[in-house]
């Protein structure tokens, strides 16, 4: 077996003598004292050299094998992304969907409920021009509660359907205003009063 000093060994392996040194201590290299000097066995240095190259070679193969499996990872979550991306979408238009029939709804609720006002309390007004008068946008945003009984309507809107004239207006609301906490014919929904002309006569309130 062949030995070399350190600085040989450093010099054979091209790194420092500090790199050989580590070496040593790690056991990757044997090293043998001749009268208080440290030698590198060659033989040990050549194996450990072909050993590490084993290494790697074993190194790089799992690399690689890393690689493929994360880029097979890539794969799935680019195409669970994409398919989260198109689920979206649609959720989207079934709630757009959803919205526009609710509108739908709202507005055929709301001429639901102007007939009857119509029919009952503005007999001296054609029901077809009230009914008109439903297709504008004031009327279309009327407020109309969503209740098992659907005729109630906003105290505003119904004032508003009466047409009578501001002052009067102002006195018939405050008497709603007096008894929107008392009286069972009224609802107050969010600070707002409303009426079920269908149901109740408030005749005592509008004179």
């Amino acid at each position: 077996m062949k030995k070399m000093t350190i600085a040989d060994a450093a010099e054979y392996f091209n790194v420092s003598k500090e790199a050989i040194h580590n070496r040593i201590r790690r056991g990757s290299l044997d090293c043998i004292v001749d009268n208080g000097v440290k030698y590198v066995a060659v033989e040990s240095a050549r194996n450990n050299t072909a050993t590490n190259a084993v290494n790697d070679t074993r190194y790089t193969l799992y690399i690689e094998q890393e690689n493929d499996r994360l880029r097979e990872k890539v794969d799935v979550l680019e195409k669970e992304t994409s398919r989260l991306r198109d689920q979206r979408e649609q959720m989207l238009i079934d709630e757009r969907i959803k919205v526009e029939q609710i509108y739908k709804e709202r507005d055929a609720q709301l001429r639901n409920v102007l007939h009857v006002v119509a029919t009952k309390f503005l007999s001296h007004v054609n029901t077809d021009t009230v009914m008109q008068e439903a297709e504008t946008p004031d009327a279309i945003n009327a407020d109309v509660v969503d209740s098992e009984i659907d005729e109630w309507i906003s105290l505003k809107s119904f004032l508003k359907l009466k047409r009578y004239k501001e002052k009067e207006n102002k006195k018939i609301k405050k008497r709603f205003e007096a008894l929107g906490e008392t009286d069972i014919r009224l609802s107050v929904r969010e600070g707002k009063i409303f009426l079920n002309p269908s149901e109740y006569d408030y005749s005592d309130l509008l004179r």
